[in-house]
């Protein structure tokens, strides 16, 4: 009961905030990326509050987050580190499905801010734009977070990676950091009901680039899947 009190505090405190949020930041639009990054930012530091206070739920990281820009390579298994990477991280570009980069209002201001959509069909030209979205960020100083399986999935699965990650790997030329984590066990992606934890984030040592894509897909997939063996 009281993990679903938790829940539903969240939900009406979050999502609430969450569109003041959006709203909030078409103000800030005519002031430049940087301040809708900003803005963004305490978006992602208002969720890391509302987990911590509200559901119970912190994060512990697990090695070091390097300095500079990298390529972060994360396990998805719920929403949590989709929002609580950008803040341990510090400011990415993330990698974003074209489905959420198209809603209205949301998805205009992710655009605007410097999200890279990704459509997870796959086509030639819909890698070639995620790439030239990724070149751009990485000219301006900024790492570039994404989850290569493509979708979230339950603990203890270990899908292949998606093809989007090989391409950015070579085009980018970025060292690239692999991040486990185990948000499932307390966020299940079937359930209203979070439960309180800690979740795990374990940062590997930066992977140089080019390496031949077997290599590097075999490690990544090895080191974000380390907290499932």
């Amino acid at each position: 009961m009281t993990a679903w009190l938790r829940s539903m505090a969240f939900m009406l405190i979050f999502y609430p905030g969450s569109l003041l949020a959006v709203l909030g930041a078409f103000p800030v639009v005519p002031f430049g990326q940087k301040a809708l990054r900003a803005h963004a930012m305490k978006w992602a530091r208002f969720h890391r509050w509302c987990c911590r206070w509200i559901l119970g739920i912190r994060a512990r990281v697990v090695g070091e987050v390097p300095p500079g820009a990298h390529l972060y390579v994360a396990k998805h298994q719920s929403m949590f580190e989709a929002l609580d990477l950008l803040v341990t991280v510090g400011d990415p570009a993330a990698v974003l499905k074209r489905e959420l980069a198209d809603l209205p209002l949301f998805g205009r201001i992710a655009r605007l801010q410097g999200v890279i959509p990704v459509d997870r069909a796959g086509s030639a030209k819909a890698l070639r734009r995620m790439i030239r979205a990724a070149l751009a960020a990485r000219e301006i100083g900024r790492s570039i977070l994404i989850f290569p399986e493509g979708t979230r999935v339950p603990p203890g699965e270990q899908p292949p990676l998606q093809p989007g990650f090989a391409g950015l790997y070579k085009q980018l030329g970025m060292p690239v950091v692999p991040i486990a984590l185990d948000s499932g066990r307390l966020w299940p992606r079937q359930s209203f009901i979070k439960r309180p934890g800690t979740v795990t984030m374990r940062f590997g040592e930066p992977i140089p680039p080019g390496l031949p894509r077997d290599e590097i897909e075999a490690r990544v997939h090895a080191q974000i899947n380390a907290l499932e063996r």
